[in-house]
């Protein structure tokens, strides 16, 4: 692996696509039409992804002895070898600060979003990954920061609903993340993330499910509510709950039954049903709401 290519490696720019979080609020604030608001959201996802890439050199660098012992992990650029430590940690600053200097070029809210994450993230590597339950907030708190910097950071007002939402979704995510990290490393979990040895699979089975429920009630509700049709203009934005009912019961289908629920990203390339209902939510509300 050539340098140019570790280092390309150790930005992950193929989970970028989870920064797709940012963009939520021109849909759902009905700004798709302005450009000013368009320019804006777009330079906060270059943000994230800039701060995102930067999370990842930084836990890879601080992750590399424990990486070297996992089947798949071995093989990043400084588990391997490729690049050292150091380098690893002069990226992520790098990178860090390039992040800052985008979301300041959008607004300082933006600007303060992005350090908070770039803040929570290093307390998470730092320890916080290790208690239950708050290492899932914490990841959760930073898919919610997105949203906000789509929305509040760009001068959208953000939904409760939304909010409430993608909390819940990016928990059921999150304590999934878990569960096929337990099913898949089984006795040697505790040795490739710590905290796993606290887990049990019942636990992260309950959790999954209770946030699943969440998340189609409350989404159920958010369709059917008289603020959201006044919003958008229409009362049939209950004809998407369909597609979210089938990607919510799709991927707790593969997270039991076929190894998966790790990578919501992967899950998607991987998974045609998956794949299909993201598409055909998105095609729906554009439909309804375009």
């Amino acid at each position: 692996m050539s340098r140019a290519r570790a280092f390309l490696e150790l930005a992950r720019p193929q989970q970028w696509a989870k920064n797709s979080f940012v963009l939520t609020g021109l849909l759902f604030g009905h700004a798709w039409q302005d450009p000013q608001l368009i320019a804006a959201a777009a330079l906060a996802t270059v943000a994230f992804c800039l701060a995102a890439s930067a999370v990842y050199a930084f836990n890879d660098a601080g992750d590399a002895a424990r990486d070297r012992r996992h089947s798949q992990k071995r093989t990043r650029p400084v588990a391997s070898g490729v690049l050292s430590v150091r380098e690893a940690c002069v990226a992520a600053a790098a990178v860090g600060v390039a992040a800052l200097a985008v979301a300041v070029g959008v607004s300082p809210l933006v600007a303060g979003i992005v350090a908070a994450y770039l803040a929570l993230n290093v307390a998470y590597t730092r320890g916080l990954k290790h208690v239950p339950v708050v290492d899932v907030f914490i990841i959760a708190s930073g898919f919610m920061l997105r949203l906000l910097a789509g929305t509040a950071g760009i001068g959208i007002e953000p939904s409760n609903w939304l909010l409430l939402c993608g909390l819940l979704l990016t928990l059921m995510l999150g304590f999934g993340k878990r569960r096929a990290e337990l099913q898949a490393l089984q006795d040697e979990a505790g040795e490739h993330r710590a905290v796993l040895e606290d887990y049990s699979a019942g636990f992260l089975d309950k959790a999954v499910a209770v946030c699943a429920g969440g998340v189609i009630v409350c989404y159920a509700l958010y369709t059917m509510a008289p603020e959201t049709a006044a919003l958008h203009g229409t009362e049939r934005l209950v004809l998407t709950l369909p597609w979210v009912l089938l990607g919510t019961f799709r991927y707790l289908f593969r997270l039991n039954y076929r190894g998966g629920g790790g990578d919501p990203t992967d899950e998607l390339l991987r998974d045609p049903v998956l794949a299909l209902a993201t598409l055909g939510w998105a095609a729906t509300v554009i439909w309804l709401i375009g």
